[in-house]
């Protein structure tokens, strides 16, 4: 970049393709990464070169070269799942060197969120267990809503999937007691302490999707809710670490960092994106807009607002999760 980012720099949103921004980050820079990835509806990707990556610490290692669970080649897992559907090619060719980067990109202590829906999270899951390491694998989490039509001729799909991978399954951070806690669903089974106290979240998360017509709006089409993001972020980083989203949409990522003293690069190389986040961040102070990739950046407080984006301050909407 010509203004080269590190960890003292300011939190950036930066309108281009993320593979022509990932490879300008450095190694092991993020804490955090939240990926919210097109779901693959059968559109042709350009297939990218990538390079490899280095190895983690205490030997394992990622990329096309490893050596996956039970001692099988990552090229052999995904090509045998290659050949078990040929239309997954496409989805993952595009996915693939973006998930290798990331890789490269975590801290010793970072977590990865890999957030998809029913189409391609079961061919992920195989194929991060190959590019990660089995035992990096953390939790699968299940955001489930219940909202909008509804099939009679199978059962409605109303949740999405989300992997959680960790760089170093023996240093990975995680706090649960920073997350905020939920209502007991039968709270007559447990003392009145503990009603007042909520119980922690389990892998199974309740939360609708976002309205609307609700003052968390953005326009986006496909905005996730703040709950979600902050529940993620809460757990899995600290105040001051940097957090990354290179399919940032709306910015909700950003939003809920910002509000919990986290730092972040937003990349998405959707005009409609830029012009979303560009209006959220307008009152975040310490945000860098880079509205021409990897051009020279315009301070967010200095871009043109729409105030049709400006629907709630990024401190608003913060609350917990329901079940």
């Amino acid at each position: 970049m010509p203004t080269a980012w590190s960890q003292t720099s300011p939190s950036r949103v930066i309108h281009a393709d993320n593979l022509e921004v990932l490879p300008n980050l450095p190694d092991a820079a993020f804490t955090l990464i939240y990926l919210d990835p097109p779901f693959n509806t059968g559109r042709s990707q350009k297939r990218q070169t990538t390079t490899s990556v280095r190895a983690a610490a205490g030997g394992a290692s990622a990329a096309g070269t490893i050596t996956g669970f039970k001692g099988q080649r990552y090229e052999r897992i995904k090509g045998d799942l290659l050949g078990y559907d040929d239309a997954f090619e496409d989805y993952w060719a595009f996915l693939e060197p973006r998930l290798i980067e990331a890789w490269r990109l975590l801290a010793d202590d970072g977590t990865l969120y890999l957030h998809l829906d029913y189409r391609e999270a079961h061919y992920a899951k195989v194929l991060l267990d190959a590019l990660f390491g089995r035992d990096c694998f953390l939790n699968e989490l299940i955001w489930a809503y219940d909202y909008g039509a509804k099939s009679k001729s199978r059962w409605p799909t109303k949740h999405d999937t989300i992997l959680v991978y960790v760089k170093n399954p023996q240093a990975y951070y995680f706090d649960s007691t920073t997350v905020d806690r939920e209502p007991y669903m039968a709270p007559g089974l447990v003392t009145p302490e503990k009603v007042a106290k909520g119980k922690l979240p389990t892998d199974v998360w309740w939360h609708t999707i976002v309205s609307p017509t609700g003052k968390e709006k953005t326009g986006y089409p496909t905005q996730k809710p703040v709950g979600i993001l902050r529940r993620i972020i809460q757990a899995s980083s600290r105040e001051g670490d940097w957090v990354l989203d290179f399919f940032a949409g709306s910015g909700t990522t950003g939003a809920v960092a910002a509000a919990l003293g986290r730092r972040f690069v937003l990349v998405d190389q959707n005009p409609e994106a830029l012009t979303v986040m560009r209006a959220r961040f307008a009152l975040v102070p310490d945000v860098q807009i880079f509205p021409h990739g990897l051009g020279g950046p315009v301070e967010a407080a200095d871009a043109a607002v729409d105030p049709n984006h400006l629907d709630f301050p990024p401190t608003e909407g913060l609350g917990r999760l329901v079940s």
